[in-house]
């Protein structure tokens, strides 16, 4: 999925600083299950898994601050989009807060209120926020306390190498797409499910993810007709390769190929995500959906069966 060259970018609500995060070092690594594109398990703890304890050593305001134009000068254009790692994250903001800004179910519900955005922090090695410090050992997460998408775009690199996904901007932006998805829940109240029943093939937790994926395939569906500040479109419509790319990376991240590839068997019961056949169906799903309760997985007996 291309941008448009001449499509404006806005940095506004960017955070921190497109790269290097200030936070201290996780000890220790999650390895390769940690490396799961993740709502992190800290919505009642407050922790990060191997964080620091939840000890929030930089407040909301701070990341919000470091995102006002600092760190994303060289994020201008549509074609800086299609340069730079950095600047198709930003790219991928502003379509992704176009697109759910004014999506029909969530503007109603939110009625004379303005769409509360999430802050997208782009860092380097390690960051920190109100759930606490991480690397890129834990992979992109949402904290809820600040309503932070967190990305080290060096996990792209880790989730080609190590998880065998397609190199491609829709594979990459699946990955901001399904983050920005568990802010969404968070605003319907559905984001805390994943904590009440936290495993298994049709845990809470599994449905959570599985939902965050049918939003990213919403915003998919219609990303080509979302604009920037001045009106013109952002995205072209995405090809059947970039389509395929980001179905690639869908399955990458299924907790059975994970744990193929982690060396042992399949076992559901200790699923926290979904197989990668279910989040790719849950992705397609959400690019064939009308409405947004077409993506609700709690209303089905059984979410594996898309």
């Amino acid at each position: 999925m291309s941008f448009n060259d001449n499509a404006s970018l806005d940095t506004s609500r960017m955070g921190g600083g497109g790269g290097g995060g200030r936070g201290p070092v996780i000890a220790g690594g999650g390895g390769i299950v940690g490396l799961i594109v993740a709502v992190v398990y800290f919505l009642f703890t407050g922790n990060l898994p191997g964080g620091d304890g939840g000890q929030s050593q930089a407040p909301a305001e701070q990341g919000q601050q470091q995102g006002q134009g600092s760190g994303y000068e060289e994020c201008r254009s549509g074609a800086d989009a299609n340069e730079s790692r950095t600047c198709l994250m930003v790219g991928g903001e502003n379509s992704l807060y176009d697109y759910w800004s004014n999506q029909p179910d969530l503007k109603q519900g939110l009625g004379d209120r303005e769409f509360p955005n999430p802050t997208v922090n782009i860092y380097s090695g390690q960051t920190q926020s109100q759930c606490g410090t991480a690397s890129n050992q834990v992979g992109p997460f949402y904290c809820p306390l600040d309503q932070g998408i967190y990305i080290d775009t060096d996990f792209f690199d880790i989730m080609e190498r190590q998880l065998g996904a397609e190199d491609g901007p829709l594979a990459e932006l699946y990955v901001l797409a399904h983050e920005y998805g568990h802010h969404i829940q968070n605003l319907y109240g559905v984001l805390e499910e994943s904590q009440k029943d936290p495993k298994g093939a049709n845990s809470g937790a599994v449905r959570v993810e599985l939902m965050a994926d049918c939003f990213a395939g919403m915003w998919v569906q219609d990303a080509a007709t979302t604009k920037d500040k001045n009106g013109n479109t952002l995205l072209e419509q995405p090809t059947e390769e970039q389509i395929r790319n980001a179905l690639g990376a869908a399955k990458s991240v299924g907790d059975d190929t994970i744990q193929k590839r982690s060396g042992g068997g399949v076992n559901p019961d200790g699923w926290t995500h979904g197989s990668a056949q279910a989040r790719q169906g849950w992705f397609i799903k959400g690019m064939q959906a009308e409405n947004i309760n077409q993506c609700d997985t709690f209303e089905v007996d059984n979410p594996e069966n898309v």
